[in-house]
């Protein structure tokens, strides 16, 4: 891809050919992802508050995740058909850099919506400020994974994108704690009764400084000089066949998501529990339908795009398709491990835990996150190989004691996680044999989420507890692993094909409703308490199945266009090839 990459010229290859990291620039990027995790760790006290506040039942609270998780998408196709009718990618246009920033100022808009919908007592104002905020989101989003494996060589890219979600993961674990002291003035877990009675002139302040946050990230990473601008100077090739075909699946997504949502006005309380398991079928019918609508469409896509690949861009490639429905699952399966893992723990046979008592299962999961994103970005600084392989004993060591104690400073019984130490040392061998090589890592760690899962749904107690934590684990690394191999070759079509894989973080929106919907079905079949929500774990092992498939696949895929992140040369991961017109020829053929 021609970039122009600021006043200063692009940092020159090594005489191996190895492109070395831009620290400078990297670190600044780093403090924003840092800033996504922190920030986000308000949505704790958000969604509660929401539910308290206005009066909310249990499916009008779940609207919240459901406009995140759409403004995700809606961004991302807004800027592909920006670049669709325009004939230049709005990002590419910009820059990774002044996208970042203007990201974050939209964010900010967002965050004073909110402020105004709280005075105004309108819940439907409170989500059109979220979606506003996570729209900023998604172009933050789009730029940003790009740019952090354009800062360096392609090869060592999955190591930078670790470091930003490391980062991110670190501000996700100590914001929570932060805003307990801002809100309650106490470090103690924010509670229900806490939530309740917490002032609306508090939850101002809160977003006040929120916003402000926001603007304070756009202007460090706009005043850094270290930064330089990531402007695309090649224009984009005509992709309205792809638009199409995106607008068309958007069209029947919505048509599998109106019944559900209409069917929520019945009154459960109504009916007889016939009726209820019918109801139940009639609903996860159609949420499967919406998968299928994902799958075929993005298939037949790329089928289409090799046949005749004029009219297709990013999509032609094999690699970018495979790989958004990799995001799709991906965001899915992470999202609904431990969507589901509170009612899971609330069962007999796996601790019946109260509500309150299930935070530090769900703190350790998405920390097991950290410690795989901490782990994995050890491969971005220049370390002896020896020094490397001490820090990938210590630093998940560090990242789980991290965790535990975030846990007991906020006063919750960790004493049940203290085991969970063996799964981390499982981690840290997958780590040593992927040898930080992006398909490589994916497989390994898919199916070891796999199997993970497996274990989970054929055993009960600690045992099934700690394997369905582990998915964090093995999910940790898999976002920069799925990315980096995805705009592998992509070349002017790199910013194309990153918005098509941040719209595919829709997956969070649809995976989780239909483990709980599975669940839901399978329970009204059996008289087992708990039955449901243990089997419906299957659609997790699904997920994990195709992404260790993807794995396999894209290894194969990109040597056929000349490139190769599974050589190892001089120490170092070179790639053999990258240029994007040899990558294309090869997708025509």
């Amino acid at each position: 891809m021609a970039t122009a990459m600021g006043p200063s010229k692009p940092i020159a290859p090594s005489s191996t050919g190895f492109i070395p990291t831009n620290y400078g620039a990297l670190s600044t990027l780093v403090v924003v992802f840092f800033f996504w995790g922190f920030i986000a760790s308000g949505n704790s006290v958000f969604i509660p508050f929401c539910k308290h506040y206005f009066s909310l039942d249990q499916f009008q609270s779940q609207l919240v995740d459901f406009a995140f998780y759409t403004a995700y998408y809606i961004g991302a196709l807004l800027l592909f058909m920006y670049g669709a009718f325009g004939g230049k990618d709005l990002v590419a246009k910009w820059g990774y850099k002044r996208s970042i920033v203007y990201g974050l100022v939209f964010s900010a808009i967002g965050a004073a919506a909110m402020i105004i919908a709280v005075n105004a007592n309108t819940f439907a104002g409170m989500l059109a400020g979220l979606f506003i905020v996570a729209l900023g989101f998604s172009l933050q989003q789009t730029a940003a994974q790009p740019f952090a494996i354009a800062l360096g060589d392609p090869s060592t890219g999955m190591g930078r994108v670790n470091l930003g979600g490391g980062v991110n993961s670190f501000g996700t674990t100590i914001g929570p704690i932060v805003v307990a002291f801002a809100l309650f003035g106490t470090t103690a877990a924010i509670t229900d009764e806490k939530i309740a009675s917490l002032s609306l002139s508090k939850v101002i302040i809160l977003y006040s400084c929120v916003g402000l946050l926001f603007i304070a990230a756009a202007a460090l990473f706009f005043f850094s000089k270290k930064v330089p601008p990531g402007i695309s100077t090649e224009k984009t090739e005509n992709a309205n066949k792809a638009l199409y075909s995106l607008l068309i699946m958007t069209g029947l997504l919505i048509v599998m998501f109106v019944p559900v949502f209409n069917s929520y006005k019945t009154d459960p309380a109504l009916l007889t529990d016939l009726e209820k398991h019918d109801l139940e079928t009639y609903r996860m019918k159609w949420l499967f339908g919406a998968l299928v609508v994902v799958v075929v469409a993005l298939l037949a896509s790329n089928l289409s795009a090799r046949k005749k690949p004029e009219g297709w861009g990013a999509m032609r490639y094999p690699q970018l398709v495979l790989g958004m429905l990799g995001i799709f699952v991906y965001v899915g399966v992470e999202v609904t491990i431990v969507s589901n893992l509170s009612e899971l723990l609330k069962q007999p046979d796996f601790g019946g835990y109260q509500s309150s008592e299930v935070a530090p299962f769900i703190s350790m999961y998405w920390g097991s996150l950290m410690i795989g994103r901490w782990t994995g970005a050890i491969s971005v600084f220049n370390l002896k190989k020896s020094t490397q392989q001490i820090m990938m004993f210590v630093v998940p060591l560090v990242a789980f004691g991290i965790i535990i104690g975030v846990s007991a400073i906020s006063q919750y019984d960790v004493t049940p996680l203290y085991y969970y130490i063996l799964c981390v040392f499982i981690q840290m061998g997958a780590f040593y044999i992927s040898k930080n090589r992006p398909a490589r890592t994916l497989l390994i760690f898919s199916i070891l989420g796999l199997l993970a899962m497996l274990i989970g749904i054929f055993t009960t107690g600690k045992i099934s507890i700690y394997a369905f934590l582990s998915g964090g684990l093995f999910c940790s690394i898999m976002w920069p692993a799925i990315f980096n191999l995805s705009i592998a070759g992509l070349g002017k079509y790199t910013t194309q094909g990153s918005a098509f894989l941040i719209m595919m973080i829709l997956g969070g929106g649809i995976i989780p409703p239909i483990q709980g919907k599975m669940a839901d079905y399978i329970q009204t079949k059996s008289d087992v308490i708990g039955y449901g929500i243990h089997q419906s774990y299957w659609i997790a092992v699904l997920c994990f199945a195709y992404l260790a498939v993807f794995g396999f696949a894209v290894k194969g895929i990109l040597k056929k266009q000349g490139i190769d992140y599974e050589t190892k040369a001089d120490e170092d991961l070179i790639p053999l090839e990258t240029s994007p017109q040899s990558a294309l020829d090869v997708t025509k053929n």
